[in-house]
């Protein structure tokens, strides 16, 4: 692609969008992505479990960290070419047969959207409770029962749902205190039961929670002065469904049985009743544990990608994954520049002129340059739209080249030709589990060839969750990982592989200013 000459609104199109990147949105994108689709996640980074250290009955994961699952989550969609911005979507809505979710600086228009934004523990109304939430201030003896057993526990009991997990609270320590509020009613006969098992309770109603001077909880105190001994509070959590974005859908929550909650109901697909939009995890049930909310996700997520498939042999149609978002930004006004390249050409003026392949060639200002300095050019792309105005450009100027257009991850994507030099230029081939597009790249490459790809240097992107990514850079085929195929491979020589400054007639107003330029040779036959 040649440099950009104006900077449009950035728009983006995919199969699916997901709205939350933790357990349940991760596991659904995972699915989808495997069929060959194209999904971007978008997470605000502010998940439920946030506030505790350790995830507990994850099988095979028990004991890690909460960050650690969505890391490992967040690379393997990536691996895929699922892409994870960070950002938030402000609101979701509909135009004609699509979704568009407005996040910001970024614009999504989705087929399928999929709410994953999970639910808000609202806490009771105590003073320093906020301050021990997730560490010693706890609510599912599941999550973290194991932790305190055996410990002075006390259970706030602000909701007559609080009643249910006290049985096995009391399984887990001989020492629990229940604080009854008065104003809760209470089935005395499941009060009765729990005091013949040596379980105290009091009535009162809890206003504070007591420190040391270390600021570690030892208690709680009442609103008549009594303190109660504690090295662990438990409580029962009003949650609140984070739906605001899809209310100009017309998306609603009713109130759960529970009493202490509310919750977007869905069909067995997944699928809520608004058409094309589906909801996972907690926001479906709340009582899911991590573990629930992921395989809830990936159920879903099934669903989503069958759905898709069957409307697209309906409509006789089938669309690789990224294929319509290209084909949509070169059907517009021209968006690059028309020159080549800066980097192209300091590094292919020491070449001798052979065929050369021009991967991601866009509009084609670097194909048409290759060719006026007298190479025989093939130029591809995933958008016949963009090469259909390169090859109108190049008819026009009298310059011969031939037009592939091609999905860099098919299959034998560049045929069985090689050629002297095969040139990519900031990447947009997605990452795939089997790096088909790696193979595609360097199999072109004839003994003795040059391969030369350029990308955006990495640059820091801003932690406000209001300043959306645009893209997800880790989801593409990156110079780094090129470079480890061909470090380890002794049929090529890497002879450049660092970060530059942009040469000059960049766009000046890029935030790209350095480059990671790679050049490698391919040993010539013996």
């Amino acid at each position: 692609m040649s440099e950009k000459h104006d900077q449009p609104a950035i728009r983006r199109l995919c199969d699916v969008a997901i709205v939350g990147g933790s357990a349940a949105g991760l596991a659904a994108a995972l699915q989808i992505q495997r069929q060959d689709r194209s999904v971007i996640v978008v997470d605000s980074g502010q998940p439920r479990n946030a506030a505790a250290s350790q995830m507990h009955g994850y099988l095979g994961l028990d004991g890690a960290r909460p960050g650690q699952l969505a890391d490992l989550g967040r690379e393997e969609v990536r691996r895929y070419g699922g892409e994870v911005l960070s950002g938030r979507v402000r609101t979701v809505e509909r135009d004609s047969d699509m979704f568009v979710l407005d996040a910001g600086a970024v614009e999504i228009r989705a087929r399928r959207v999929i709410a994953a934004t999970g639910v808000v523990d609202e806490l009771p109304r105590i003073e320093g409770i906020s301050k021990h939430w997730g560490d010693t201030v706890i609510h599912c003896p599941f999550c973290h029962g194991y932790e305190v057993r055996g410990e002075r526990l006390v259970q706030i009991i602000t909701h007559p749902i609080g009643l249910h997990p006290a049985r096995l609270w009391a399984h887990l320590s001989p020492h629990l205190t229940l604080v009854v509020d008065p104003d809760v009613d209470i089935d005395a006969t499941e009060l009765a039961t729990l005091t013949a098992n040596e379980v105290t309770v009091l009535e009162g109603t809890v206003e504070r929670i007591v420190e040391d001077d270390q600021a570690t909880l030892t208690g709680v105190q009442l609103s008549d002065q009594r303190t109660i001994a504690a090295d662990a509070v438990l409580i029962t959590t009003d949650l609140r469904c984070r739906v605001d974005p899809f209310e100009p859908l017309g998306l609603s929550t009713e109130p759960h049985p529970l009493g202490v909650a509310d919750y977007v109901v869905t069909d067995p697909m997944g699928q809520t009743s608004v058409q094309g939009l589906y909801a996972v995890g907690n926001l479906t049930d709340p009582s899911h544990q991590v573990l629930g909310a992921a395989a809830n996700g990936s159920h879903v997520g099934a669903m989503v990608a069958m759905d898709l498939a069957v409307e697209d042999q309906t409509q006789d149609r089938r669309v690789a994954a990224g294929e319509a978002e290209w084909e949509a930004r070169y059907s517009g006004d021209q968006i690059w520049s028309g020159a080549p390249n800066g980097t192209l050409v300091q590094e292919v003026g020491d070449l001798p002129v052979g065929r050369a392949l021009d991967v991601g060639a866009g509009e084609g200002g670097d194909a048409l340059w290759l060719v006026q300095q007298g190479w025989d050019v093939t130029a591809t792309d995933i958008a016949t739209s963009g090469l259909s105005r390169l090859a109108s450009q190049a008819e026009a100027e009298g310059l011969a080249l031939r037009c592939l257009a091609t999905d860099a991850n098919a299959l034998k994507a560049f045929g069985h030709d090689t050629y002297d030099l095969v040139s990519l230029f900031y990447s947009a081939i997605p990452r795939t589990g089997d790096h088909r597009g790696i193979q595609n790249l360097l199999d072109a490459v004839a003994p003795g060839g040059t391969l030369l790809m350029v990308g955006h240097a990495p640059h820091g992107h801003p932690a406000d969750a209001d300043h959306t990514s645009p893209w997800d850079r880790l989801s593409f085929v990156g110079i780094d990982q090129i470079a480890a195929v061909l470090g380890e491979d002794p049929a090529w020589t890497i002879v450049t592989n660092e970060t530059r400054e942009r040469p000059p007639g960049s766009a000046s107003h890029s935030h790209h200013s350095e480059d990671v330029v790679l050049r490698a040779q391919r040993k010539p036959r013996d």
